[in-house]
């Protein structure tokens, strides 16, 4: 089969890691890097070997595919051009600034017979995808997605900016509606949010109780999940799973026996193994790993959850958390 014609829209931090995938892969032809910064996106296509464009408009009918990665407020429109314009389209999360631009995002692939992945790059870790085959009937789950300050995205919300991520694969594993969310935050060396808490209680009874800060003073990225018999320890940054499991009936005031199951995954290239996916979504003609609607459903319970700690500030808290059409921050 002959190679996609591919291109990267924005040249900035996770934009080159893009471009390099793209120019590595054997079935992809990278035929330009994009950025409004010409300098910039010639400074990354040297590396690569392929186009410097100052404006995604000069793909038109020259791509088969593209990586959206410029600043939030910029992916509805840049992506919307590219599917009106026939490319399948990988844009970053979150995928847009408001529902409404991602529902239309949404329509624009559907009706075009395009891919539409969101990049919600943590789905792609190996010790996650080992876990969604574990999981049946998930009770309880409690993350923590801890960081230090980093002012790269101190311009939004903790929620935006880290506890997306955590939305995201919750959402996927238990697969119910949620019913409630409770959440509260405050800010404490930006304007915005910077550690925030958030309880979502699903229709089937689930609670995940998911915890995110860039104010702490190490790096951790943790989930625990309870199910019937079994409970499953997650570490993102080891790339690791501990698996309980109750063995043998439970009662006459016996304790179980309780096996012991641990996992440790190699390192991976989670960017890569992301736009692998994506080109096979569109080689084959199949929904893409992280589709529109879950990135919409991730930005609706994230946009939630900011809405509250906007309108509902703790007691004594004199800055209100930022609104729920904030950007992200430029991940350029």
């Amino acid at each position: 089969m002959s190679r996609l014609r591919t291109a990267v829209i924005g040249a900035g931090y996770l934009g080159r890691f893009h471009a390099q995938k793209y120019a590595a892969l054997p079935d992809s032809e990278l035929v330009a890097v994009v950025d409004t910064d010409l300098e910039r996106a010639r400074e990354v296509a040297d590396e690569v070997g392929c186009e410097a464009l100052s404006s995604h408009t000069a793909l038109n009918g020259k791509v088969d595919a593209v990586s959206i990665v410029v600043p939030t407020q910029a992916h509805h429109r840049v992506a919307l051009d590219m599917l009106h314009s026939g490319s399948h389209v990988l844009v970053e999360k979150p995928m847009t600034v408001t529902l409404a631009e991602a529902d239309e995002l949404i329509a624009a692939a559907r009706d075009a017979d395009l891919r539409l992945q969101v990049g919600h790059l943590e789905r792609f870790n190996p010790a996650v995808q080992a876990l969604v085959g574990m999981v049946s009937t998930p009770m309880f789950i409690e993350s923590h997605r801890l960081a230090p300050f980093n002012p790269r995205g101190a311009d939004v919300s903790v929620v935006l900016d880290l506890m997306i991520h955590d939305i995201d694969i919750i959402l996927n594993l238990v697969g119910q509606p949620l019913r409630r969310i409770d959440a509260n935050g405050v800010p404490v060396i930006s304007d915005d949010i910077d550690i925030a808490n958030a309880r979502l209680q699903f229709e089937n009874g689930c609670v995940a109780n998911v915890t995110a800060s860039r104010v702490s003073l190490k790096s951790e990225r943790k989930m625990r999940l309870f199910q019937h018999s079994s409970y499953i320890a997650l570490d993102f940054q080891n790339r690791s799973l501990d698996v309980r499991r109750t063995s043998g009936p439970i009662g006459g005031g016996q304790i179980p026996e309780i096996q012991s199951d641990k996992q440790a995954f190699p390192s991976g290239d989670a960017i890569l193994a992301e736009i692998e996916a994506f080109l096979n979504s569109i080689r084959h003609g199949i929904r893409p790993v992280v589709s529109g609607e879950d990135g919409r459903q991730a930005l609706a319970t994230a946009i939630e959850i900011t809405r509250q700690l906007s309108e509902h500030p703790l007691p004594g808290q004199t800055q209100t958390a930022g609104d729920c059409h904030n950007d992200e921050a430029d991940n350029r």
